[in-house]
């Protein structure tokens, strides 16, 4: 049986450090995004499609309103490209989230693509 893998990393920009928690189980996968350190922030699900249906993920916002959009939209993009559930989380102190969006992605575009590079390796 395999254990879920853990990635972190971080990214400063803006005279901001941002952080990524990633942590993918066979059916699931939990993103916490944060500014300055790794803190739980508004919580977002969402479900792929069912094989063969098109459209985007489902999702709903779990917890906290601040960030709601971004949460939301990550996530669907987590669930979408991984084909499982993902809960991702975005907590930002002082940048707004149309300011923090270009470098969260930036991050969260890395964590899942050395996800995919790990896998790729071991095969």
């Amino acid at each position: 049986m395999e254990r879920a893998k853990v990635i972190k990393e971080e990214l400063v920009a803006q005279d901001a450090r941002f952080l990524a928690v990633y942590v993918e189980a066979k059916n699931s996968c939990l993103v916490l995004l944060s500014e300055q350190e790794d803190k739980l922030g508004t919580l977002a699900i969402a479900v792929p499609k069912p094989k063969g249906l098109l459209g985007p993920a489902t999702s709903s916002v779990l917890l906290g309103d601040k960030n709601a959009i971004l949460a939301r939209m990550f996530a669907e993009y987590v669930s979408s490209k991984k084909g499982k559930i993902a809960l991702v989380s975005v907590y930002l102190d002082k940048l707004t989230e149309l300011q923090a969006q270009a470098f969260l992605m930036k991050l969260l575009e890395k964590v899942v693509s050395m996800e995919h590079e790990k896998e790729t390796a071991a095969t």
